[in-house]
């Protein structure tokens, strides 16, 4: 019965998708909505992008191993990522009126930057997506009982994304996070409250999370905790403003007004929600001490879906996996669509330059289908990788090779193409070394190639102008 109301609800999410597909004409409807977005909208679309598995199932795995230290990246550094896009990004970006975050790199500093930073986010898309896809797979084996593998359960959950983003684009995306968003914020804190009266009360949790100091933040005093700490935090904080999913949100907003206040308070509200997930995953360890314990050893992503299936009542599993699949479909739906809309506005375009606005509606489509196949044939080959590693090491390289880029052209008037060039090899090739070798256990590489991109943008871009002065006083002095 259970499997077959979760399936009821994918078919409801599909015709709701295809409803909203109706508006879409061209590709500004299908990439930003037509720009027509209110802030209520904006805000549930932002939280809804940011509230996926590894919110659910991820972060609460990790919290109960290690802490809220231990989560630094992922809810904090993403719900910030949010508040600056919305404080020092969004108004810019806004008023530029462009399609993709990837149109402005063209605009600032040529072709080359716009193709190779393109890759960049795309690649960065296929953990990320392939994290929701993996989250859907085990859902799916966890309700039938095993009777549906997780592979095909992967499968089935990728077809039911596709469905809509298909065909509605950012307007089904939309209007689908609207609902799914409703339904995970009632959904789980019913759960809640039910979960904390099983454990005794939420004193006794928060009680229990306190003598485990789970909610010690900071890292010891030492350099090397908190380097890491700062490369975790930087990661999503930074490594997901120079993203086309986030873009998207922006440049759906109806006015600059929903498009800045919109992804901030979208981050406040992601970051406070976060952790009633994490209070769950406490409250297992008191309803079911043992099996939670088994569990935390051997998947710790599966605590939460077995305390509800074991623990709760018919209703309640009714309400968590339709708040769980809320959370993975609003993500999932939002990141097959970005790096799809960046492929073929970017790359594919600077092949077919005469292509027509129906035409490249047309391409879109097809990429979205052929993103969706890459990504689920990949979450089958990284089987046994954990959603939170899968989602955090995403965002890696769009810190290294986009954010530098981004931000120096926005904020800094002598920012220059080869600046920008030094910036992405600098930083990537710093990154990738960091990777490969010991070095990456002593300094994170990512902090690492964070600081070799902005060296490579300071030298790139000022190295030149020095040069050149030098020589205009030789000559005058001669």
């Amino acid at each position: 019965m259970l499997l077959a109301l979760v399936f009821a609800y994918l078919l409801v999410t599909i015709a709701i998708g295809l409803w909203a597909a109706r508006r879409v004409k061209t590709t500004t409807d299908f990439a930003v909505a037509g720009r027509h977005l209110p802030m209520v909208m904006i805000i549930t679309t932002t939280f809804a992008t940011w509230f996926g598995s590894e919110t659910v199932l991820g972060i609460p795995a990790r919290f109960v191993d290690g802490g809220l230290n231990s989560v630094v990246e992922d809810p904090f550094g993403a719900g910030f990522c949010l508040i600056l896009v919305g404080l020092f990004f969004a108004g810019k970006l806004y008023r530029m009126t462009l399609l993709t975050i990837s149109d402005y790199y063209r605009a600032r500093y040529g072709r080359v930057v716009e193709v190779v930073c393109s890759v960049i986010i795309i690649l960065s898309y296929l953990g990320w997506v392939s994290a929701q896809v993996t989250a859907l797979g085990l859902v799916f084996n966890v309700l039938s009982g095993d009777t549906i593998s997780v592979p095909m359960g992967m499968v089935i959950g990728t077809v039911s994304i596709l469905a809509y983003t298909l065909f509605g684009g950012m307007w089904s995306v939309a209007v689908t996070d609207f609902m799914q968003m409703i339904i995970l914020v009632v959904g789980l804190l019913i759960i809640t409250v039910f979960a904390s009266q099983l454990a005794g009360g939420a004193d006794k949790v928060i009680a229990l999370a306190s003598s485990r100091e789970l909610f010690r933040f900071l890292p010891e005093p030492s350099l090397h905790e908190i380097l890491f700490f700062l490369g975790a935090a930087v990661t999503m904080m930074l490594g997901s403003i120079p993203q086309q999913d986030v873009f998207q949100r922006v440049m759906s907003a109806k006015d600059v007004k929903a498009a800045t206040r919109g992804p901030v308070i979208g981050g406040i509200c992601y970051i406070l929600f976060a952790f009633v997930p994490m209070f769950l995953v406490v409250s297992a360890l008191i309803i079911m001490p043992e099996q939670a314990g088994e569990l935390m050893a051997e998947d710790p992503q599966k605590v939460l879906p077995t305390l509800v299936l074991e623990h709760m009542p018919f209703a309640m599993q009714v309400l968590f996996f339709g708040a769980l699949l809320s959370a993975i479909k609003s993500t999932a739906s939002a990141t097959l669509l970005a790096p799809s809309v960046t492929f073929t506005e970017n790359i594919w375009r600077q092949f077919k330059p005469r292509m027509g606005d129906r035409e490249e509606l047309r391409d879109m489509r097809i990429t979205v289908l052929v993103f969706s196949a890459c990504v689920c044939a990949y979450a089958i080959a990284m089987r046994g990788t954990s959603i939170y590693e899968m989602v955090s090491s995403a965002y890696q390289v769009t810190l290294v090779g986009a954010f530098v880029p981004l931000a120096a052209g926005l904020f800094w008037k002598r920012a220059t193409t080869q600046g920008a060039i030094f910036s992405i090899v600098l930083g990537l090739l710093a990154w990738l070394l960091f990777m490969a070798t010991d070095a990456g256990e002593v300094f994170p590489a990512q902090l690492a190639g964070l600081i070799a991109a902005f060296a490579g943008m300071l030298l790139g871009s000022l190295g030149p102008q020095a040069v050149r002065n030098r020589h205009n006083a030789h000559v005058l002095a001669r």
